[in-house]
């Protein structure tokens, strides 16, 4: 095994244990990881092989969430399926951008996602959040918004799903965690199978990311579910992730 497979192993345990932890950064960090660590050198080819990766450990931390109750099924499904579509025309127009301006625009976005969950309200109780007929238009609207900057930039879209389902639904932030990852895995998805259309993937790097990310999976999501009892403190976490990376993505697209 070389040293860039060893790499992709541990990048892609880091980034299934921010997935399951905060719902997003999967490929806020497993596109910069692959490539200034892994070395891939081609930014498209990053943007691709990062969506399978993400969709395939967003579907497995889904599960994790879902035993433990963190996941409201309608909510999600509905976000997930406005999304797709979204999905679909993003992915067109970031293929046929250059890469050169979608790292700085990636990086903005998900300072606004950050100073956004930091303005917003405590928790609600974690029983208080249902289903509702009236969120339904919400949902419908930011899932396909989500979804068009998700297939732009080629991620999953956790950072941006997570308040799109606590602004249109009110639920708490443990739910919004464990529910975004079904639109993840979706947006993740959609936009895998475009850019493999065009032979943008390393299934190879994939693969060894994706067997890293399974097992940090599994300690994410336990500590997500300790810090949801402490209030206010999945928030933090969350924009200080989002804050970090975009600092350094700004630094890499600027230098």
């Amino acid at each position: 095994m070389t040293l860039p497979d060893i790499l992709a192993i541990l990048s892609g345990a880091a980034v299934g244990l921010i997935l399951a932890l905060i719902g997003g950064g999967g490929s806020i960090l497993a596109t910069p990881a692959l490539l200034y660590i892994v070395g891939v050198a081609n930014p498209h080819i990053a943007i691709g092989t990062s969506a399978l990766a993400v969709s395939v450990n967003a579907f497995a931390n889904l599960v994790n969430h879902a035993r433990r109750g963190h996941v409201r099924w309608r909510n999600a499904m509905i976000f997930a399926a406005a999304g797709v579509i979204g999905a679909i025309a993003g992915a067109a127009i970031g293929k046929a951008t250059n890469p050169d301006v979608l790292l700085p625009l990636f990086a903005l976005v998900m300072i606004i996602a950050g100073v956004f969950m930091l303005r917003r309200r405590a928790d609600t109780p974690a029983d208080e959040a249902r289903f509702s007929r009236a969120a339904v238009p919400r949902l419908l609207l930011y899932g396909q918004g989500v979804g068009v900057m998700s297939g732009f930039f080629g991620i999953g879209g956790g950072f941006l799903i997570v308040p799109g389902l606590i602004g249109a639904t009110g639920m708490s932030m443990i739910q919004a965690i464990g529910s975004s990852l079904f639109s993840v895995g979706a947006f993740g998805a959609t936009t895998a199978i475009s850019y493999a259309a065009d032979g943008l993937i390393d299934w190879r790097i994939a693969g060894l990311f994706i067997g890293g990310g399974l097992i940090g999976g599994v300690i994410g999501a336990t500590f997500a579910t300790h810090l949801s009892k402490q209030r206010g403190v999945l928030q933090r976490v969350f924009a200080g992730v989002v804050f970090a990376v975009a600092a350094y993505m700004l630094w890499r697209s600027l230098s």
